[in-house]
């Protein structure tokens, strides 16, 4: 992981701008913006994996800014979205507060996604 490493500026600029959207989206819907430690941790994660799944996009498939996005939405909706689902449910939690969940991870990663490939990554060498 390697990468990590040689791409910590765009990890930590994409950590800080989804952070900024998490407060956002939790000041909008009058919701606590608390966990920032918490917030952070989870976030840069998320960057670094997006930052690996973007290295290794295929360039040739799709226009760079269709690749960075719809990793990001592939990624949300494979993993973040049905994990998410599934633990609120559980809970007892309705649809509604469900999809709001859902929808502010949706975000955080597409705002990383485009910080990410507007700073530009370097892929690890070979």
């Amino acid at each position: 992981m390697i990468y990590i490493l040689m791409n910590a500026l765009p990890i930590l600029l994409a950590t800080l701008a989804g952070l900024g959207a998490g407060w956002a989206w939790h000041r909008a819907g009058g919701g606590p913006t608390r966990a920032l430690a918490t917030g952070f941790l989870a976030q840069a994660w998320f960057a670094s994996i997006l930052a690996g799944a973007l290295i290794l996009a295929p360039a040739d498939k799709a226009p760079p800014w269709v690749m960075a996005v719809m990793t990001a939405f592939v990624i949300w909706i494979g993993f973040v979205a049905p994990a998410l689902a599934v633990t609120l449910r559980h809970r007892g939690l309705g649809w509604r507060a469900i999809g709001a969940e859902a929808g502010y991870w949706l975000v955080v990663m597409l705002v990383q996604a485009v910080v990410l490939k507007l700073v530009g990554l370097v892929p690890p060498p070979a």
